[in-house]
């Protein structure tokens, strides 16, 4: 039970995060990521003050953790920039169907039966349908509605495989013994952070925050790039892999229905059934038969 709280916990404040990354969108990414990412660290500052055996990992672990909140977000926030959000957003939530379709990968108790099969079909159908609506309902030019859409597609697509790795590689760990302390995220979030500020002083414009900037740039640090990912490693721990990934799919959901509410975009039936498709395909996918 503990578990399933801890991850409807994290996908609340995960529902956010793409419609602050459109809100955002003026801010270059490296420079976005890098800021949101240090200020989440701050939540695990305490528990090292008091205990520095928290931050003491393997490099392996530090490389995963580090490259996976680096290459996350600032795909999915490049992928933002490049076509639709609403289906970029949809395309980015395959990551908990990706986790229970991997997971006989990473988990050796875990098996793949035709019923996953048929679900990873059913979510990336629904994926394709986001995708082509996208294209017909959006108000960019053609070419951006062509080959930088669809590449813009590809980043959030590979974000979600960024996402879904480490999330079973963490439960693999931990089945193995090898569990990392949770705190350890703060330390994963300020490393990929001043990667990401390096990277934008190197490859960036510089520009200037407005304190609304500043503002939205402490509530996605503090939530969905904070305070989620302490409470996801939680579940990850405590519960099934699949079980903890199907109430993921809460979030595309929420998420899309924020991010039109904010964009004011009328909803269409492919984005409709587009999220019908994919929250369909994660339950499927955790079903034992």
């Amino acid at each position: 039970m503990k578990a399933k709280l801890y991850a409807l916990a994290a996908v609340a404040l995960w529902a956010s995060l793409a419609t602050l990354g459109v809100a955002l969108r003026h801010v270059p990414p490296f420079l976005l990521t890098g800021i949101a990412l240090a200020v989440g660290s701050v939540l695990s500052w305490p528990f090292v003050l008091t205990d520095r055996t928290q931050w003491r990992i393997t490099p392996g672990v530090l490389a995963l953790g580090t490259l996976t909140l680096f290459g996350f977000h600032f795909f999915l926030f490049i992928g933002l920039r490049l076509a639709s959000a609403v289906e970029v957003n949809l395309v980015n939530y395959l990551w908990p169907l990706l986790i229970v379709v991997l997971a006989p990968l990473y988990v050796r108790s875990v098996r793949l039966r035709g019923i996953h099969l048929v679900a990873a079909a059913l979510g990336f159908t629904g994926a394709i349908i986001a995708i082509l609506g996208g294209r017909g309902s959006s108000a960019a030019s053609p070419a951006q509605s062509t080959w930088t859409s669809w590449m813009g597609y590809l980043l959030a697509l590979g974000s979600a495989f960024i996402w879904a790795n480490y999330s079973l590689q963490t439960k693999r760990l931990e089945l193995a013994g090898k569990s990392f302390p949770t705190a350890a995220i703060g330390l994963f979030g300020l490393l990929s952070g001043l990667l990401s500020v390096l990277c934008h002083v190197a490859l960036e414009a510089p520009v200037h925050l407005s304190a609304r900037d500043w503002l939205l740039l402490l509530a996605m640090g503090l939530g969905p790039l904070g305070a989620a990912f302490f409470l996801w490693d939680k579940a990850l721990k405590l519960g099934d892999v699949r079980h903890v990934g199907v109430l993921s799919y809460i979030t595309p959901l929420a998420s899309t229905v924020l991010l039109m509410a904010v964009t004011a975009r009328t909803p269409s039936w492919s984005i409709g059934l587009a999220a019908a498709m994919i929250i369909g395909a994660a339950l499927l996918g955790t079903r034992r038969g």
